[in-house]
């Protein structure tokens, strides 16, 4: 039990080091106004209410998205949303993912990487920077085991005594382009311009209020959506709201 009042509270590690106890907000803002078009409360753990998940569901639902206009649909987030099924998400809709990826981890410091790994998905296989080429599992790990004994390239590729596993993602194509596109200047460029008005609409909702007011998902659920809706009117009217012949327009 992690509360005496509120069973929905639950622990949510924001670092390996630093947990925090409650619930977790989701929001999508538009990164030119500052606006939430989209959030939702739920509990602080679990794959369910993990940031990809819940912001893929958000995003797709949000109805300030409007595909009949074929104009491109950028979603920005940072490397929490850069998940192999948020990728298959905006890739189906066509849409591009100025996300942060994942950095990639070495078995070996300064060795090689799952890039360096070459996966042929037509034939079901993954071939090392040796050239050994290895099946698949159904659980979609490549064996390298009895190839690494005596491989040259051993000490840049792993540590195991008896050599190399490799668990391949579902996604791992979509992963890998995601990857590449990030090394390009205008993915970089387009990320640093629009992080700093969602980073700041995030600040304008936790001012004063890191601490949920009532008990359980439903009213606190209920309560963020509130505050929500009087940041937004309050950014609206600092960005010229007014009532021009009985109708709202933006000066």
């Amino acid at each position: 039990m992690i509360s005496t009042v509120d069973p929905d509270t639950r622990h949510a590690h924001k670092t390996r080091e630093r947990r925090q106890d409650g619930f977790k907000a989701h929001l999508v803002v538009e990164p030119d106004t500052g606006l939430t078009t989209a959030v939702k409360l739920t509990k602080a753990n679990g794959p369910e209410n993990s940031d990809a998940t819940v912001g893929a569901e958000l995003v797709v639902a949000d109805p300030t998205i409007d595909d009949s206009t074929r104009e491109p649909v950028g979603v920005l987030g940072d490397s929490a949303y850069a998940t192999g099924e948020m990728l298959r998400v905006l890739d189906a809709k066509k849409w591009t993912p100025p996300l942060k990826p994942w950095p990639l981890r070495p078995a070996v410091e300064g060795g090689f990487t799952i890039d360096d790994f070459t996966h042929d998905p037509d034939a079901g296989t993954l071939t090392c920077p040796a050239g050994v080429t290895r099946r698949l599992t159904a659980q979609r790990r490549a064996v390298f085991k009895s190839a690494c004994s005596g491989c040259p390239l051993r000490k840049q590729c792993t540590t195991a005594a008896d050599g190399r596993t490799i668990k391949v993602h579902q996604h791992d194509l979509l992963q890998r382009a995601h990857r590449k596109r990030a090394e390009d200047e205008g993915f970089q460029v387009t990320y640093r311009t629009n992080r700093p008005m969602v980073e700041r609409s995030i600040a304008w909702l936790t001012r004063g209020n890191r601490r949920v007011p009532y008990r359980g998902i439903e009213k606190n659920n209920n309560w963020l959506h509130h505050r929500v809706a009087a940041l937004n009117l309050r950014r609206l009217l600092t960005m010229g709201l007014t009532v021009q012949n009985g109708a709202w327009a933006l000066a």
